[in-house]
């Protein structure tokens, strides 16, 4: 049953029904606000009527930190997401309120990040919102349409397929020595980058106790895919693990992020390959794991790709090779 009546100078139209929270919006004109009322009316019997009153109270950077506080901090990766939202929390998108937060606007943003940073972080950057207003929709009873799903994501650079050369591993190595490095562990880490295909998360998470020589794997207990699995050792592997000492706090290189990242750079510059960087090791043995795994399904049980269309971007097969295949 819609009332309307008129007050401050302006005419409010007041919707209510048994059942469902009554509704009430202010006018300029008695006009428009039957109308509203008849189009509330009409949509509550074609059960089409979606409340939007929550959304328009809030913000989207109260949904950021409400996801923050509840989601973030069970995620893998939660330290560098929690940075990066709280950075997205300080930009003027986060004021808007989510009744208002349209495709436009977030187009409009996205467009304002290109000029600022590369157009894989922005991509990174909307999944972000996708995911907390999903999560929103589904967890928080927000009664909006998730704006990003209209935007269009920016053409990326196509994805780098740098791939070691013998010659250029050996050189590395060289550069990597302790008498070239300071650090001990970063020539073992490359080695081990190289002939198992593991990211460089899983190397430095290596435990002791995940190394079996009898059977020859490493096992790794959390991944980025969220799933353990047994890495195949080479022989090469093997005897780079058996030189190590073995550290006070059972890691196999008891070595961070930061230090590792600053030695590697140290040593690729003195081995003169200045575009090479850490991930690059993965390509590089994935790409020779392949001329020993043909099979694709084997090849993705060493490296955990769950996908294999994301397989093919670390799979970088020898033309030549391939031509000699073909006969």
């Amino acid at each position: 049953m819609a009332s309307i009546r008129f007050r401050s100078n302006k005419w409010q139209a007041r919707v209510s029904r048994k059942g469902e929270q009554s509704l009430a919006k202010t006018f300029q004109s008695k006009e428009d606000a039957e109308r509203w009322a008849r189009s509330v009316e009409v949509e509550w019997d074609r059960g089409t009527y979606t409340n939007i009153h929550q959304a328009q109270k809030t913000t989207f950077g109260e949904l950021i930190e409400r996801y923050l506080r509840e989601v973030t901090p069970l995620m893998r990766g939660a330290g560098a997401d929690t940075i990066r939202l709280k950075a997205i929390m300080r930009r003027p998108i986060a004021k808007e309120n989510m009744a208002t937060l349209t495709s436009a606007k977030i187009a409009k943003y996205r467009d304002e990040r290109l000029q600022e940073i590369k157009p894989s972080t922005v991509v990174r950057e909307l999944a972000y919102f996708s995911s907390i207003i999903n999560h929103a929709r589904r967890e928080w009873g927000l009664n909006t349409p998730n704006p990003v799903l209209g935007v269009r994501k920016p053409a990326q650079p196509q994805g780098r397929n740098r791939v070691l050369t013998y010659d250029e591993e050996r050189i590395l190595l060289e550069a990597c020595t302790p008498k070239a490095n300071r650090n001990i562990y970063t020539r073992p880490f490359v080695i081990l980058a190289i002939e198992t295909a593991m990211r460089r998360g899983e190397i430095l998470s290596l435990r002791w106790e995940n190394i079996d020589y009898q059977t020859r794997t490493a096992f790794l207990t959390l991944t980025k895919n969220g799933e353990s699995r047994r890495v195949p050792l080479s022989t090469r592997s093997i005897e780079t693990l058996q030189s190590l000492p073995r550290s006070i706090d059972g890691r196999v290189l008891p070595i961070n992020f930061a230090a590792l990242e600053t030695n590697f750079k140290r040593a690729r510059d003195r081995a003169g390959l200045a575009d090479l960087r850490i991930h690059d090791l993965r390509h590089t043995a994935a790409t020779r794991l392949s001329e020993k795994l043909p099979n694709l399904l084997e090849l993705s049980a060493v490296t955990g790709h769950k996908s294999l269309a994301m397989l093919k971007r670390y799979f970088h097969p020898n033309a030549e090779q391939l031509a000699m295949k073909l006969g």
